[in-house]
């Protein structure tokens, strides 16, 4: 198995460039990796979402909720960093339209967008509404969290009837790399919504030494077709 990186090195091992607007599809993990790509890109970061996020998920950053352009201008000259929700919630931040983050791209160096919800379980497959994709997205990353890996579908992923269809199996199976694989390469799955013209990642968070021969599978059949990064347990 590839050496799992650390988060703080996913920027690197995903290969991003000077101008991406990053779009994180999928299950576990995304908060995590939308906060790291911010510490980690060089230049002004946006970060965003076009579903909702928990109003504790900030980063340690105070959000802005619905800024006007200049407002963000201001908020990216003075801190470098800016998180921008659409509204407020009783307990959720709601997030903007992803034309909203196109426009956005024009004005940060990045944007980094969490385009899909999971209800914190480690891997789901989309229904028709979802997921939520900006089209300037350049790079699409599939997040699967480790706790998925190799476990009866119906009980680690969101929407498991959704998961089963796409790997052609049933929601009592187990989700083997052949299937996970399926379910990621699927344009009715986690590729739905990737714009033609936007590289396509996933990355396997808290992955442990036993998941290796899974992964090692796993990389063998997405061989060329996505860039795949582990990612070490978080601490």
């Amino acid at each position: 198995m590839a050496e799992p990186v650390m988060i703080g090195e996913i920027g690197d091992a995903l290969g991003l460039g000077d101008h991406e607007l990053v779009s994180l599809v999928g299950g576990g993990g995304k908060t995590t990796v939308l906060f790291a790509l911010g510490a980690q890109l060089a230049g002004t970061v946006v970060l965003t979402t076009t579903t909702k996020m928990g109003r504790d998920r900030t980063g340690g950053h105070q959000p802005l909720v619905g800024p006007t352009d200049d407002a963000l201008r201001g908020e990216l000259a003075d801190r470098r960093v800016a998180l921008a929700w659409g509204a407020l919630s009783d307990r959720k931040a709601l997030g903007v339209e992803p034309q909203v983050c196109d426009r956005w791209f024009d004005l940060a160096g990045h944007v980094v967008v969490e385009a899909d919800g999971s209800r914190r379980m480690p891997f789901k497959a989309p229904l028709d509404y979802e997921p939520v994709v900006p089209s300037r997205t350049t790079t699409l990353v599939a997040c699967v969290g480790a706790a998925a890996l190799g476990t009866v579908i119906s009980e680690q992923c969101q929407r498991p009837e959704r998961v089963a269809a796409v790997a052609g199996c049933s929601p009592a199976d187990r989700l083997t790399p052949e299937r996970l694989a399926a379910v990621l390469l699927s344009d009715q799955g986690s590729r739905k919504g990737c714009p033609a013209s936007a590289r396509f990642a996933v990355v396997v968070n808290q992955v442990q030494p036993t998941h290796s021969s899974f992964v090692d599978e796993l990389a063998e059949i997405i061989g060329d077709t996505a860039t795949l990064v582990c990612i070490a347990p978080f601490r």
